[in-house]
């Protein structure tokens, strides 16, 4: 009986663990989060979510929209739990966070054909089947292993993680509820801020001090959708604005003026009573993120009950390492899944978990392995980090860039969304029919 080993329990190896299981494989799932911590991680769940709660839109015609629906086309477990635990977020799909683990933990924990072992992996047997999902902190020990086994360098970069608050702390004669241009229910928190009180805050942001950066952190390299606020606000003054605090198609009701920046809070759990500070990634010193948080009108005197973190995530140079099965060039036997493949964000950990356990399942069975179409957005995503003519390859979410082009009129490519209809109507339709043929 050939038993697969998978490294990590985030959300890619949980993924892969239950798709293997539903092919009556055996699983021995690996996760090191009971006798060594992650330094971001907060229990030793599965599948917790570190960073934020929300998955991105669930639209079609946005790009992380289209991915969660292939994934749901292609019998994803964790999009099933995702549904079953997500809280309001207007046209984003968000979850509380703390239920969705403990699902996921559960259906783990009660699968007969999944082993869970509770330790550290510090050697990788080319000899026996395994989907390494060791994701973003990866430890030290393991990081080495790969590295011999791989044979190429690793790449670096650095994630921070956003602030949490207390609900019932905010002070609403100055805060409201509203999406961004009265789309759907009014499920963000918006905190609005004139000239005055923007520059204030702006001046205490680049006069903060940040937590000192270890020697071979100087060089951080961030990807560009988490970066911290104080690294978007040493860009310029008015780049905030533009960005995270931009407070365009937020109009107050009591007012009937569009402020001159909006600090939005999202909903964090099921019972609404912690919220995010949307874009708020930081790694400002505790008492600095305090000073800032309070001179945020409306949350003057808000509970802060989690501080936003910085930490290093590890990935690995996919495009020399992987083929777009997400199987390793050097032994067919290694797999590779989440964000250590430069797949950036929770939809797409949970994809590339889902195509690593499809393939590692037919690989079992002596089938051919699944390299989906590329005008799929799964298909382009793994197309595009195995691609091996990269010359500096950094990592990536689902975006429209990536997927196949498709030709169109000339007033078709000027709507935008209409464009992406189109492209996502396609991307549905090549997905079923690979799925018929196989």
């Amino acid at each position: 009986m050939k038993k697969v080993k998978i490294i990590g329990g985030g959300l890619a190896g949980s993924e892969a663990a239950l798709q293997l299981a539903k092919e009556n494989i055996y699983v021995d799932l690996y996760e090191m989060r009971d006798i060594k911590t992650t330094g971001a991680h907060k229990t030793n769940k599965f599948a917790e979510f570190v960073c934020s709660n929300s998955l991105g839109s669930y639209d079609i015609t946005n790009a992380s929209g289209l991915l969660k629906h292939e994934m749901e086309e292609l019998d994803g477990v964790l999009m099933n739990i995702v549904h079953e635990s997500k809280v309001p977020a207007g046209g984003a799909l968000a979850i509380d966070r703390e239920l969705f683990s403990e699902k996921v933990t559960n259906l783990i924990q009660n699968n007969p054909f999944i082993n869970i072992i509770r330790e550290e992996v510090t050697e990788i047997n080319d000899d026996e089947p395994t989907i390494i999902a060791s994701g973003p902190l990866t430890s030290d020990l393991l990081a080495k292993k790969i590295l011999d086994f791989i044979g190429e360098d690793y790449l670096y970069f650095f994630d921070a993680i956003a602030p949490i608050i207390e609900k019932e702390s905010i002070n609403f004669d100055k805060a409201f509820y509203l999406n961004r241009y009265n789309k759907g229910t009014a499920d963000y928190i918006n905190c609005p801020m004139n000239k005055e009180e923007y520059e204030n805050f702006y001046k205490i942001l680049i006069n903060s001090e940040r937590i000192e950066l270890k020697s071979f952190e100087k060089n951080a390299k961030f990807f560009e959708s988490c970066l911290p606020i104080e690294v978007i606000a040493s860009r310029g003054e008015e780049t905030l604005r533009f960005g995270p605090l931009k407070p365009v198609g937020l109009v107050d009701d009591r007012t009937g003026k569009e402020n001159y920046a909006v600090v939005q809070l999202r909903q964090d759990n099921k019972s609404a009573s912690l919220y995010n500070l949307v874009g708020f990634q930081t790694n400002l010193k505790w008492g600095c993120q305090k000073e800032l948080i309070h001179s945020i009108p409306g949350l003057e005197n808000v509970n802060i009950v989690r501080y936003g973190v910085m930490h290093r995530n590890t990935f690995i140079n996919s495009p020399k390492v992987l083929n777009a099965t997400l199987q390793s060039r050097k032994n067919k036997n290694i797999f590779f899944a989440g964000q250590i493949t430069g797949t950036e964000g929770y939809t797409e950990s949970i994809a590339s978990g889902l195509l690593a356990g499809k393939n590692m399942a037919r690989y079992i069975k002596g089938q051919d392995l699944i390299e989906l179409p590329s005008e799929t957005m799964l298909g382009a995503l793994t197309h595009y980090i195995t691609f091996e003519e990269h010359s500096s390859f950094q990592p990536i979410n689902s975006n429209w860039g990536i997927i196949a082009p498709i030709e169109l009129d000339k007033k078709t490519r000027k709507n935008k969304k209409l464009k992406n209809e189109i492209l996502a109507n396609r991307s549905i339709e090549a997905l079923k029919k690979f799925t018929q043929q196989r």
